[in-house]
């Protein structure tokens, strides 16, 4: 049997739509976040991200916006962020030592200060490796911004700022996660620039 192959139109409508709920309903969380983060960075703290497949991909592309800038002629010093999926022997190491569930929360308590921000980035929330990082940056005195799916699944009871994508669609939350961090960050830059 042939599997229906949905158009291209469909697929970008479906973005589009999407989008323009969270335009909608969620730009004051996207301000929110920023807010979060300008106050976290301006203190003198650091911001960590991870995620695990596509979701960690974005966690290292956001972390490095905020290391070299997002945009060209707008900010010349860096910010200090660490995607905790980029060091592969920390993840074999602790992998291999502790199980895989603990290779962030490992990281953030060797890392993490009370002030600093950590972002987990999910589309199911369910994760154990990330709620296992989430429930130690809060224990450490982390705040805790997740990028999540529609209902935010186990993060969604353990983050201090959810960010839902109102989408069961892997790709679609995806797509949303990257265009808020870039948003979310462009408005951090706007923020600790004044």
């Amino acid at each position: 049997m042939q599997e229906k192959t949905r158009s291209v139109r469909e697929q970008l409508t479906e973005s589009i739509e999407i989008k323009k709920e969270v335009l909608d309903r969620l730009s004051s969380k996207i301000a929110e976040l920023a807010r979060v983060l300008a106050n976290c960075l301006k203190k003198g703290n650091k911001i960590f991200l991870c995620g695990n497949g596509g979701s960690a991909a974005d966690a290292q592309h956001l972390a490095a916006e905020l290391v070299v800038r997002l945009r060209p002629n707008h900010r010349e010093f860096p910010l200090p962020a660490i995607a905790l999926s980029t060091d592969t022997s920390v993840l074999t190491a602790c992998a291999n030592d502790f199980g895989f569930e603990n290779i962030f929360s490992r990281q953030i308590q060797a890392l993490g200060k009370e002030g600093d921000c950590l972002i987990v980035i999910s589309t199911s929330g369910n994760s154990e490796n990330i709620v296992l990082a989430a429930k130690q940056a809060r224990k450490l005195g982390l705040k805790v911004i997740g990028f999540l799916g529609e209902d935010g699944g186990k993060l969604a009871r353990v983050v201090d700022y959810p960010f839902f994508v109102p989408s069961k669609n892997v790709p679609r939350i995806q797509e949303v996660h990257i265009t808020v961090g870039h948003i979310v960050l462009e408005l951090v830059e706007d923020l600790i620039t004044k």
